[in-house]
């Protein structure tokens, strides 16, 4: 959809031009352009979707060259995207790498800013996993005392 928009400027501009040079006798005609849903306006999309860093996915929005900085280094940036978090999950995650993994401790206003970028940008999601399947629709499980005897 993005592809059409200079296309349909182009037809606009032309429109405009042609007008011009219509003779005055002739009635004037307008041409709508397509309908947009309500909520896509080029003006909300190019707001809504940050580009999309090529070399790590990243939303290229906010501080997320300190996050590509101070994470890649480490692991791979795809780790990243497919996490979700609130600030405190992310501070945890942080925590944990800190503690286990020899993550260095951050200056507070770099921690603040990382954890704000990815709670943005990556927080929870419902529904990520399919929900479990009841107890009354699972096979007998072999494994079970009750199905040995």
């Amino acid at each position: 959809m993005r592809g059409a928009w200079p296309a349909l400027a182009l037809v606009a501009v032309g429109l405009v031009v042609l007008s011009g040079c219509a003779k005055e006798d002739a009635p004037a005609t307008t041409i709508d352009p397509p309908a947009m849903p309500p909520t896509a306006t080029p003006a909300t999309m190019a707001a809504a979707e940050p580009q999309i860093d090529a070399a790590t996915g990243f939303k290229m929005t906010g501080d997320w060259q300190l996050v590509r900085g101070n994470c890649t280094g480490c692991h791979s940036a795809k780790l990243i995207t497919q996490q979700r978090g609130t600030e405190q999950q992310w501070l945890t995650m942080i925590r944990w790498m800190q503690k286990k993994q020899n993550l260095w401790q951050f200056d507070p206003d770099t921690e603040t800013r990382i954890i704000a970028y990815l709670a943005e940008h990556y927080p929870p999601q419902a529904a990520r996993r399919r929900a479990a399947i009841p107890p009354d629709l699972m096979p007998p499980n072999p494994y079970e005392a009750q199905a040995l005897n």
